[in-house]
């Protein structure tokens, strides 16, 4: 489980046809193989690492759900490891299990703050609420408007200096993951099974 709050920028050394090797610098003071890192957003696994990289394989699957299909050797991505036990919950709950993939389609300047308008499918945006939460490449964001085919974050100055997210640009695509508790009610309340069923005379008969 992750957070949202990014430990790092790093960047793509090597881009296999299964794995990814990544430079990095903080999180490798306490790596270890198997640990779960998310790069973009995407949870994945450390198969190796020296001191200056760390190797991540990478599925056909994860591929084709997320922007790293379309990653190039010296792109830039945010790094995160999972969540210790006893750290600071400094974002939302971030699962590195990407829902899709977004397009920004305006950046706008509005003060101190850059707004990101994104285009998304209607699946994804189904899980996107006013004032709730949103992971886009990784960074925990909350969502300020919605509107047909779109939401809309604000990103403040030290988001943008400490992920890759300053560097967005139109028509660059972006992976999103949802609120997982949203996703958990919306499974109960679409539930069909006889004692699997959430709904609002469910919750009326248990004082909710």
């Amino acid at each position: 489980m992750f957070t949202g709050i990014i430990e790092e920028v790093g960047k793509i050394r090597y881009k296999g046809m299964s794995y990814l090797k990544i430079e990095a610098n903080k999180i490798l003071k306490d790596i270890r193989i198997g640990d779960s890192v998310a790069v973009n957003g995407v949870c994945l696994t450390v198969t190796d690492f020296d001191k200056t990289t760390i190797s991540l394989d990478v599925m056909n699957e994860t591929l084709g759900r997320t922007n790293l299909r379309a990653a190039h050797i010296g792109n830039s991505v945010n790094l995160e490891r999972a969540m210790p036990m006893n750290g600071r919950f400094g974002g939302h709950i971030v699962s590195g299990h990407i829902d899709g993939v977004g397009k920004i389609t305006s950046v706008s300047k509005d003060g101190i703050a850059l707004w990101f308008t994104v285009a998304a499918s209607d699946d994804i945006l189904r899980g996107i609420v006013m004032k709730g939460s949103v992971a886009i490449d990784g960074v925990s964001l909350t969502v300020a408007e919605t509107g047909r085919g779109f939401f809309k974050v604000s990103v403040i100055p030290h988001t943008q200096a400490a992920t890759t997210l300053l560097n967005k640009n139109i028509g660059d695509t972006v992976n999103i993951e949802t609120d997982i508790i949203g996703k958990y009610i919306e499974k109960f309340l679409c539930s069909k099974g006889e004692n699997n069923v959430l709904d609002m005379d469910t919750l009326v008969e248990n004082g909710f």
